[in-house]
């Protein structure tokens, strides 16, 4: 009776919309019928303490019986009762894509092992934060446990195969997982939101059901009792499962995962956020020179100089008015970081390094307060705003005070306006101010842009743009006000007293009109890349504008684009000199540098070849440019002025005519190529290396310089 009280408890907490503690684990009563193992190692009924807001996303229908209740009697005999322990859980079709394998898995194939399943959804903060927990949980029971996602798109973008397959990439997932995007499984399982996690024992019964985060310390004492269990009857299999991770044969790119991105007129600088390689890159925003990189690339919280301090997948930025301060949302740190541009230092001023966990989320001194995946910022005067994204409100840091506080919305996620603290908000994730210090923010599971009247005497929340009804109201429509559909957007700028929108799982930039509230495409549709007038994005994530133009970080391009509001054309901006910071940054994320032996020439005229060979099932993307620059040391060698260009669609090897001297020199080239997988066109790589040869110039030798350089796919 006990499991059906406790059953009947969450589906009530999820049908009226779940109360603050809604992370809850339900296990088998030390009541329950006997199973394979003895009774009185099996784990107890427990619900576990609040943690912080709402940590599920409702599917918006009533949740159902689970497999095999309709006909499974309960303990008692009541026949409106489950035993979930002695619940068979129902097989895998036969027909399921699969990730992360080279092969369908099945229940059956797993006997003897403790299976986990995840039901998530990519856009889903608390589906992201229990990730990491996964992976503690795997390292924990390396061989007992077997983790099976299954991603069940709430988005309609989220279902596709190959925008799944690049989460999985980013987020760095080492288990199976389960295309189930005609949500199938989850209608089969009856999953009452995201994330939902449901336990199997090894002999392939329901051991328990979680709902919401914190699934280590759900789950943990849970899977050692019933591996100890299992273990001592011999009933345990802890054969090695061998696996094909996405993540083979990938090839090394100079940004991974770009998310967010901040341009500076005054000082004609551009920084990234290298979210993947944990680290900002500060570039000059015309040339694209590479100007510094801000963290070792190596994860942590480390304080210290900008080759030692540690970042943590960071997000959005600010800048000081004098721009010598750059603020950092470090979102996998859950905390801010300040970097003194002049000092070259990078300090923590707010947040613990841990996840928020308590409800309603408190405020407090800024480095005693924890905080929940703060994801972009925005500066006015003394006030950092914080898009907290993980739960579902924007705060205010007092710089002066170090005070940091809740200011806009009740963490409890919704799309509800109106006064600041009881508005409503979903995964703020991108920020902007107006020329009035009035706040414009991409409420992205909302699918909305709103506006936080910050700076008036009667500050209210808005929606300007998208439905705003519910949290299932998107698509992709122009329109006015709640006309118009977007898909997940994660960055805004203002521009000019226009909002551009990076309208993410639409994979196109938009346009809001903040005063009239239209919203129009500009640029985008059918996701890839393509640079010109009808460029193709790829989930971009950030957008910043300067000059005139927008700058965006193509976060599955893994790249910037540059889009010229005058011509109406966009580039691709190449990243030039960042090898120079390699040897600084130890992180696995350095820059290419391929160094030759000393090649011996004879002096005159002669040629240099150039050979570049791209992977196996990869071509040369025939919309971006090629980009090459070389220069000499030694004054051994004379290029021509075409030497450093720009090429479309080369055809290699390329022949340069050149003029050897007597000496000793060094011949550098910096070369900067985007490919693309030639069955799947829409996925493209973009690669840069710089090519280092000593050269030996004399009266004998051959008059050829040939370099070959093989762009190379992990192992």
């Amino acid at each position: 009776m006990a499991v059906k009280i406790l059953r009947m408890i969450v589906l009530l907490l999820l049908v009226v919309g779940c109360l603050p503690a809604c992370t809850l684990t339900i296990t088998p009563a030390a009541s329950a019928p006997a199973p394979a193992i003895a009774p009185t190692t099996a784990p107890t009924a427990t619900a576990l303490p609040p943690t912080p807001t709402p940590e599920v996303e409702r599917k918006n229908y009533a949740p159902v019986p689970l497999p095999g209740q309709e006909n499974q009697g309960s303990p008692t005999g009541d026949s409106g009762g489950i035993d979930l322990y002695a619940t068979a859980a129902p097989e895998f079709p036969p027909d399921l894509e699969w990730l992360n394998t080279d092969r369908p898995l099945t229940l059956a194939q797993l006997r003897g092992k403790v299976v986990l399943l995840d039901f998530w959804t990519y856009g889903c903060i608390n589906c992201i934060h229990n990730f990491p927990e996964l992976k503690r949980l795997q390292e924990r029971f390396p061989d007992e446990l077997v983790i099976i996602g299954i991603h069940s798109a709430k988005f309609t973008n989220e279902g596709q195969t190959e925008n799944l397959r690049q989460v999985i990439l980013r987020y760095d997932l080492e288990h199976p997982i389960i295309n189930d995007h005609d949500l199938r499984l989850w209608e089969e399982w009856n999953v009452p939101g995201w994330p939902t996690l449901v336990l199997i024992d090894p002999s392939g019964n329901i051991a328990s059901i979680h709902v919401g985060e914190d699934v280590y310390r759900a789950f943990q004492p849970i899977i050692r009792l019933l591996v100890e269990a299992y273990d001592a009857r011999g009933k345990l299999d802890r054969t090695p499962l061998a696996l094909k991770l996405e993540k083979a044969g990938q090839p090394q790119t100079v940004l991974s995962f770009p998310g967010k991105v901040l341009a500076d007129e005054v000082s004609n600088r551009l920084f990234i956020a290298d979210t993947d390689h944990n680290r900002i890159v500060v570039a000059d925003v015309s040339s694209g020179e590479v100007l510094n990189v801000i963290g070792s690339g190596l994860p942590g919280l480390g304080d210290g100089d900008l080759r030692n301090a540690s970042l943590r997948q960071p997000q959005g930025m600010a800048l000081s008015a004098d721009g010598q301060t750059l603020y950092v949302a470090d979102t996998g740190n859950h905390a801010i970081r300040r970097v003194d541009l002049a000092a070259e230092q990078v300090l923590t001023i707010a947040g613990t390094g841990k996840k928020l966990q308590s409800f309603p989320p408190q405020g407090g001194l800024a480095r005693q307060t924890d905080l929940n995946s703060p994801w972009d910022l925005a500066l006015a005067d003394q006030t950092l705003y914080v898009a907290m994204a993980g739960v579902h409100q924007i705060w205010a840091l007092d710089l002066t005070s170090r005070q940091i506080q809740p200011l806009i919305g009740d963490a409890y996620e919704g799309t509800q306006d109106g006064p600041l603290a009881t508005a409503q908000l979903a995964q703020p994730s991108g920020l902007t101010l107006d020329a009035n210090d009035q706040l414009y923010f991409a409420d992205s599971e909302a699918s909305t842009i709103r506006l936080a009247t910050v700076a008036s005497a009667t500050p209210l929340v808005t929606t300007i743009a998208g439905a705003g009804r519910t949290l299932f109201n998107f698509g992709d429509v122009d329109g006015v006000g709640e006309q118009a559909r977007l898909q997940h957007p994660l960055g805004v700028a203002d521009w000019q007293g226009m909002l551009y929108v990076a309208d993410t799982y639409n994979s196109k930039i938009k346009r809001v009109d903040p005063m009239t509230q239209a919203t129009v495409t500009l640029f985008g549709g059918e996701q890839g890349w393509q640079d010109g007038a009808d460029p193709r994005f790829f989930e971009p994530s950030g957008i910043t504008a300067a000059h005139n133009k927008l700058y965006v970080a193509d976060t599955n391009n893994h790249a910037i684009r540059v889009i010229d509001l005058a011509t109406q054309s966009t580039s691709t901006l190449v990243l030039k000199g960042i090898q120079r910071f390699a040897a600084a940054n130890a992180g696995p994320n350095a820059a290419k540098v391929v160094r030759f032996d000393p090649i011996a020439v004879a002096a005159g005229a002669g040629t240099l070849v150039l050979s570049v060979e791209l992977p196996l099932g990869y071509k040369v993307n025939s919309e971006a440019p090629y980009s090459m620059a070389w220069q000499s040391s030694g004054d051994v060698i004379t290029l021509p002025a075409s030497a450093s260009t720009d090429i479309v669609a080369p055809h290699f090897p390329l022949s340069l005519p050149v003029n050897f001297h007597a000496g000793e020199g060094l011949l550098t080239g910096e070369l900067s190529i985007v490919y693309c997988e030639a069955e799947r066109e829409s996925i493209c790589l973009f690669d840069q290396v710089r090519l280092e040869a000593p050269l030996q110039v004399g009266a004998a030798g051959d008059h050829t310089v040939a370099l070959d350089y093989q762009i190379e796919l992990a192992p």
